[in-house]
């Protein structure tokens, strides 16, 4: 009975200095991307001054808003190592159904909209929650998929159609434009989501769990963990997440048809591996996911500003994944072997 004891208390502390070094590496991994938006706003300052005044910064946040927005239902699902590649999908519908709710009623309270949002965002999720948790297949086979199909039935009720700016009341568009205290409102609607999704996976077993899933689902089965509704309830948020998102793009952009939204899925999984979250699961963090979202859109801004040939952002953006994901396998290996040394001195 004894040894059985001394086995959980050795077992738990490895797994908390575990968790010591993936959080460091988690901070590390932020800094970094601060690091690198800094040295990109600085050398676009330099060049043009103009490039870090207020308005400048306002526009640079508002531009990655939507994005970074997205980033963060898709690190609930990145880090059950599974991936959600109909998140721009389910913005073009739930933008487009925006659009038509307010045509049809311009009375409607920006409320409702914003629920409705959702709650399409929701069934979206649910059916690739369902598939890949319940039916066993592969998330970026079963995504791909409702990608194409979430996609057509947008292009089947928009039947070529374009709803403008002019169509949309002032309630709806202020909310993509307005400010409050200076702040825009869409850039604080992000950043509560992040703050509030950051405190969640950090605090509440269930987020941790997700965590848990991703490193091993195995040993997260035979730990009891529920995985089924864990990875169903992870798809369901990020497309309520995908939902919310659609209806915030038709308040900022006013103007929206059946295209919207078409290829924010690459650039979304972009910010989310940039910013630290580890493709192969198990480890990341939402903040870090955001703000690999802020670093691709500033250097997307500072390329326009350089006079940069526009394909050297794909070049850019490509050299960082493939940097971010050798940095994730490094930082695996160095972190597992560092935990083995742990277990042999201690078993010593």
């Amino acid at each position: 009975m004894n040894t059985a004891v001394q086995g959980q208390v050795e077992a738990g502390a490895a797994g908390r200095s575990g968790s010591r070094l993936v959080e460091v590496a988690f901070r590390v991994r932020e800094l970094g991307i601060l690091a690198a938006l800094a040295l990109v706003v600085i050398v676009t300052t330099a060049v043009n001054p103009r490039f870090l005044s207020v308005q400048s910064i306002r526009d640079l946040l508002l531009n990655a808003s939507i994005i970074a927005l997205l980033t963060v239902g898709q690190t609930l699902v990145v880090v059950t190592r599974n991936v959600d590649l109909s998140v721009g999908s389910v913005l073009g519908l739930t933008a487009f159904m925006t659009g038509t709710l307010f045509v049809g009623r311009p009375g409607l309270p920006v409320v409702v909209a914003l629920l409705a949002g959702i709650l399409v965002g929701i069934v979206c999720g649910a059916v690739n929650g369902a598939v890949t948790a319940v039916g066993k297949v592969p998330s970026l086979v079963v995504t791909l998929g409702t990608l194409y199909v979430f996609r057509g039935i947008d292009y089947a009720w928009a039947g070529g159609r374009q709803i403008n700016a002019a169509d949309l009341p002032d309630s709806l568009l202020s909310l993509g434009s307005g400010r409050f205290l200076g702040v825009p409102y869409l850039v604080a609607i992000t950043v509560v989501l992040v703050a509030v999704a950051a405190y969640a996976l950090r605090s509440y077993r269930s987020g941790r769990e997700l965590y848990a899933i991703g490193s091993n689902p195995d040993a997260a089965v035979l730990a009891g963990i529920p995985v089924g509704r864990r990875l169903f309830a992870a798809f369901v948020l990020s497309g309520a997440v995908a939902g919310l998102a659609g209806v915030l793009f038709t308040a900022r952009y006013g103007t929206v048809d059946a295209t919207a939204g078409t290829g924010f899925e690459l650039q979304v999984i972009s910010a989310v591996v940039v910013g630290g979250v580890a493709i192969f699961g198990g480890s990341g963090s939402v903040v870090g996911a955001a703000l690999g979202a802020l670093l691709l859109s500033t250097i997307g801004s500072a390329i326009v500003v350089l006079r940069v040939p526009s394909f050297w952002q794909q070049a850019i953006v490509g050299a960082l994944l493939i940097g971010a994901i050798a940095l994730d396998r490094l930082l695996a290996l160095r972190i597992a072997a560092a935990l083995r040394q742990r277990s042999v001195r201690s078993a010593g």
